[in-house]
């Protein structure tokens, strides 16, 4: 009775005039016979083409994870965590940042054990978020239902691809093939970063001379010295392959949402940096080197192999840390085959110019002398390694909320580091292992006017400024100390510059960054709009829904729709995805879900706007008149700004008509 209830209230929702309702994921159950007492309970999810399902472990500030439960739990217990299949780890046009979510189908398993021979049903919930490459519908939660019979249940095989489908595939690809791309040449750059260094240059003419005296012709020579190479590559791209056989693609996944992994993250390129500065030098046992070089003596294949293992050993202290780096970077991306890439390009990189030298040996004549120089290279890697290692450090504080990294904070800290990377170049600043400085280059002077630019660039980000060249990196705007621009105080506070609120209402708050008045309660901001005889703006949002961010930036900071919002209108932002709990008592018996009791904030404002607006996709906006009847047509995700404008004209304009 209560399916067709729900059927009932799902049908009436669609027949509105600008329904909006989209259901693209459809769920079934399974149950599959281990041992007596053992099963798997298998769920799998349809998605529509063009939607998305995200995974299990997503990134900070991304979106909602899929989220299983199950009951009753005193007859059964669950072995190990629910497992997934493999999916893909893309560039997320609507957050974008890397994230792991599945197309077209999804299949996920939790193993039990029984504890009762009496269990034939076992119930489940799942709460999950889907997307297209526009717009997330509201977390939603689906029961699930298994009924242990004792026999063996299928999921049915893949449907055949549809021509969306195989798009939708190739779009998917595409964008792995695009991170991974990106990775390969970062560490493709760093490789001949590496190879600048003290430990990797000088060693170009020697091995080079060594192949070419000790072979019987040129030809003899070069062969040797593309071995040499190719053996490099091998050595670095087998390190790749260890690191994803011992992390796995799960837990690739999920280190840039694990606390730990991101603090001894930021750990280790804390050491690796004030290694490349010259505090101390990172290096493997002797006694390796010793055995590698007497390997390297047989000659032959396998001689030369020994021999590149032991440049990759001695020159350890200069590439070991810019290694650790690609590979904490890759690894933290989420691609099983993150690392392996980036050692390919890493490698490739350090074994090309010895092929080179090799096949030219008169271009070693055109090498710069080593110098003072190469060790200027090591620490301005130092540097970069030192500012990235606070990335990581952020990351563990925002998934904490601590509050300890924010991010005047974050940006003071790469101020400074970038600020003394400055005054090195300039020869104001000498470490260790610097050579006496008389005077600086011109590529060393115009390399630190290029930091320098940058370092200045970056201290309006203190007051606000949104620093978009770097803002993949730093907190975002609001997770700050003073999001409303330092030097700027909320309304009614000493100082505090006026608008035409006055002081703050009760419920009410200054939206950051551009001090909008809003209320979170729609009881409570509706008494107000009364009072001051304004119009309401009901804004349908999420904390995870990036096109709310983008509308918030990009069209509601525009000169001409600013004053408005913050003048003409009285603002109530209802939080779709808000996971507070309602407070004791005052549950709500979902309408959508007979039988079942909303249990968060974000559940009443996600069921209220699909009941009421017949939608729930966000952004959602509506302009109402104090009886809560609709001044317009709601509007959606609208990135022009001039015609947002005329929708809100519009709408304040037929409510002034009223009074």
């Amino acid at each position: 009775m209560r399916k067709i209830i729900s059927f009932l209230s799902l049908l009436l929702l669609f027949s509105g005039s600008y329904a909006q309702i989209h259901d693209p994921v459809k769920w079934t159950t399974a149950v599959e016979k281990i041992t007596d007492t053992e099963y798997d309970l298998i769920v799998k999810a349809s998605i529509e083409a063009n939607w998305h399902l995200y995974s299990q472990s997503v990134p900070q500030d991304g979106p909602i994870p899929t989220t299983f439960t199950f009951e009753p739990t005193d007859q059964f217990e669950l072995v190990d965590n629910v497992t997934e299949e493999t999916g893909h780890t893309v560039h997320d046009p609507v957050f974008d940042m890397e994230i792991k979510y599945f197309e077209n189908e999804a299949i996920f398993k939790q193993r039990i054990k029984l504890k009762t021979e009496n269990t034939l049903k076992i119930s489940g919930e799942v709460e999950f978020m889907v997307c297209d490459d526009t717009s997330c519908l509201p977390p939603t939660f689906v029961d699930l239902e298994f009924n242990i019979s004792g026999e063996t249940a299928a999921i049915e095989s893949p449907k055949t691809a549809t021509k969306e489908t195989v798009t939708a595939v190739k779009k998917q690809d595409e964008s792995t093939n695009k991170s991974l791309l990106t990775i390969f040449i970062i560490a493709f750059f760093s490789g001949f970063a590496a190879l600048l260094t003290p430990c990797v240059f000088p060693m170009i003419p020697m091995t080079v001379s060594f192949f070419t005296k000790q072979s019987k012709s040129k030809a003899k020579g070069v062969k040797n010295a593309i071995i040499y190479g190719v053996s490099i590559v091998i050595i670095y791209v087998l390190l790749g392959i260890f690191v994803s056989a011992v992390f796995g693609a799960d837990a690739l996944n999920a280190l840039s949402t694990n606390v730990w992994f991101n603090v001894i993250f930021f750990l280790l390129l804390l050491v690796f940096a004030v290694s490349f500065l010259g505090a101390f030098e990172i290096t493997l046992p002797s006694s390796w080197g010793t055995k590698v070089d007497a390997q390297a003596d047989r000659g032959g294949i396998i001689g030369i192999f020994f021999m590149a293992l032991a440049l990759a050993i001695v020159s350890f202290s200069c590439t070991g840390p810019i290694v650790g780096t690609l590979l904490v970077e890759a690894a933290a991306g989420g691609s099983q085959v993150g690392p392996i890439v980036g050692m390919l390009g890493f490698s490739l990189a350090l074994a090309i110019p010895f092929a080179l030298f090799a096949a030219f040996p008169g271009w070693l004549n055109s090498l710069p002398k080593s110098g003072g120089w190469l060790n200027t290279v090591k620490v301005v890697l130092g540097f970069l390694e030192l500012a990235l290692a606070f990335k990581f450090l952020s990351n563990a504080d925002l998934v904490l909320q601590l509050h300890w990294l924010e991010r005047e904070v974050f940006i003071a800290i790469w101020i400074a580091v970038f600020g003394a990377l400055a005054f090195y170049l300039f020869g104001k600043i000498q470490l260790p292992h610097d050579s006496p400085l008389t005077h600086i280059s011109v590529g060393r002077l115009s390399l630190g006017l290029v930091v320098l630019t940058f370092t200045i660039y970056m201290i309006p980000g203190l007051w606000g400024a949104p620093l978009n060249l770097i803002s993949a990196f730093p907190p975002a705007q609001h997770y700050s100390e003073s999001p409303y621009g330092v030097g700027f105080k909320k309304l009614g506070e000493a100082g505090a510059s006026t608008s035409s609120h006055g002081d703050l209402p009760e419920g009410a708050h200054l939206m950051a960054p551009h001090n909008i008045l809003a209320f979170n309660d729609y009881d409570l901001g509706l008494a107000y709009a009364k009072k001051v005889k304004k119009p309401v703006m009901l804004d349908f949002t999420g904390h995870a829904c990036v096109n709310c961010r983008k509308m918030e930036q990009n069209v509601w900071a525009k000169d001409h729709v600013l004053p408005i919002l913050k003048n003409d209108i009285i603002l109530i932002s209802l939080y779709v995805d808000d996971k507070r709990p309602l407070p004791k008592g005052m549950e709500i018996e979902s309408k959508l879900r007979p039988g079942k009791k909303l249990k968060y904030i974000g559940q009443r404002w996600s069921e209220f706007q699909t009941i009421k607006y017949k939608a729930n996709a966000q952004p959602f906006y509506v302009l109402m008149d104090h009886n809560e009847e609709n001044l317009i047509d709601p509007a959606g995700y609208t990135p022009d700004a001039d015609e947002y404008h005329d929708w809100l004209k519009e709408g304040i304009s037929k409510f002034n008509n009223k009074q």
